[in-house]
């Protein structure tokens, strides 16, 4: 990126009453934890699941059908200790350089922890769920649990790739078994994600008509809805707020936002680092 491109950011930045961040997978990928291709990182920690079930990267790993539980959980427990223990990544902790003497707010469709690693509780909303926690399977009832534990236990007692059948996590209310709380057909969308997602309409209303800066990093096309569609929307509807898209692969925006928007094909760590 262009010196004079880092100066008009860093900029639009200082200028901004609020900063309101849209993070998607491209800030993990970019931060060296792709969910979605293979890569050293996952030949390094699940080589033995690619070898048995022919998985290839982490989203496939979820997301196969297992012929039994005892499978399925034993990827699990793998995966979700893997985040716990990944470090924060440096993208994510040159956005909190960036953001943290400014009013900010971080929507994101990420549930691998890296955001809560780096940025407090109260400024983010994990939209499609969170790792650390566990949830009935049904839902029968508006409870999450922490997983940390219950991974522990789970990965003291595995055998081989598998958890054994007593040590899945069942839920105390009804028996049935209980699931990450990510998103799927089941994904409880209770008071802990109500909670989070009224914090990020009040923050919206707060700033509407300040001036408000979108950031909209590393987001693609899988769950438009979520963040892509909304800021487009804010952009045209706000009188005073501009939108800033970064991504590696693609960049975009309506033509109506021109003149409201920018749009970089740019590498976001570095994109971080030059505007810190």
């Amino acid at each position: 990126m262009k010196a004079e491109m880092a100066g008009t950011i860093r900029d639009l930045i200082r200028q901004a009453n609020a900063v309101l961040v849209g993070a998607g997978s491209g800030m993990s990928s970019a931060a060296g934890y792709n969910h979605y291709h293979h890569n050293a990182v996952f030949e390094t920690y699940f080589h033995d699941f690619e070898e048995v079930y022919g998985i290839r990267n982490l989203f496939q790993g979820f997301y196969y059908v297992y012929s039994k539980p005892e499978q399925e959980w034993g990827f699990y427990s793998r995966y979700i200790r893997f985040m716990e223990e990944a470090p924060a990544g440096q993208p994510y902790r040159d956005l909190y350089a960036i953001l943290k003497e400014k009013e900010y707010f971080i929507l994101t469709t990420n549930c691998d922890i890296q955001i809560p690693k780096v940025f407090p509780e109260n400024r983010i909303c994990q939209f499609q769920g969170d790792f650390r926690y566990f949830q009935c399977s049904q839902p029968c009832h508006d409870k999450l649990y922490e997983s940390h534990d219950l991974v522990t236990s789970m990965l003291d007692n595995m055998n081989g790739l598998e958890v054994p059948a007593e040590w899945i996590p069942r839920c105390p209310e009804c028996g049935w078994k209980m699931v990450p709380w990510v998103q799927d057909n089941t994904f409880l969308q209770g008071e802990m994600w109500k909670s989070a997602y009224q914090r990020y309409e009040d923050f919206i209303r707060k700033y509407q008509d300040k001036k408000l800066l979108l950031l909209e990093l590393g987001v693609g096309d899988m769950t438009p809805s979520v963040i892509k569609l909304p800021f487009w929307d804010m952009t045209a509807k706000f009188p005073d707020t501009f939108l800033v898209t970064v991504n590696l692969a693609k960049a975009s925006a309506p033509e109506h936002l021109k003149g409201k928007s920018l749009m970089l094909c740019e590498d976001l760590s570095r994109f971080l680092q030059e505007i810190k």
